[in-house]
């Protein structure tokens, strides 16, 4: 129980690196703090939760691990060099890749609840 406890002690210090350090976590986090409650107002459904809990763990994993290899690549190669930069943009356009999708996603659960409320606006 121990090590699991360290184990766990040093995995939140990682969180801690990430939203300290990264302000696209930041953005990220916001932005699903705003699902969330969108989710709360328009009252989801279960399996509707389910893909929006994994649509944000998917893209915090997502910039968590972005983050690791461009400290990775920073390490290595401290100097400029064309081959760190593509990886760390690959990295990044991974991360946008998801964000884009996830986005899709909460578009297609939420704007089947919000359009009764425009159409209320324009009468």
């Amino acid at each position: 129980m121990k090590r699991f406890l360290f184990s766990l002690s040093y995995a939140i210090k990682g969180i801690r690196i990430l939203f300290s350090s990264q302000k696209n976590a930041h953005y990220h986090g916001y932005m699903a703090l705003i699902v969330c409650i969108m989710g709360w107002i328009f009252h989801i459904s279960s399996l509707e939760w389910v893909v929006l809990i994994a649509c944000i763990g998917l893209v915090l994993f997502a910039e968590c691990l972005n983050t690791t290899i461009e400290f990775i690549i920073d390490f290595i190669s401290p100097d400029y060099h064309i081959k760190a930069g593509q990886i760390k943009d690959l990295a990044a356009g991974s991360v946008l890749i998801l964000s884009i999708t996830t986005f899709i996603i909460g578009l297609i659960i939420f704007i089947p609840k919000v359009w009764p409320y425009f159409k209320v606006i324009r009468n």
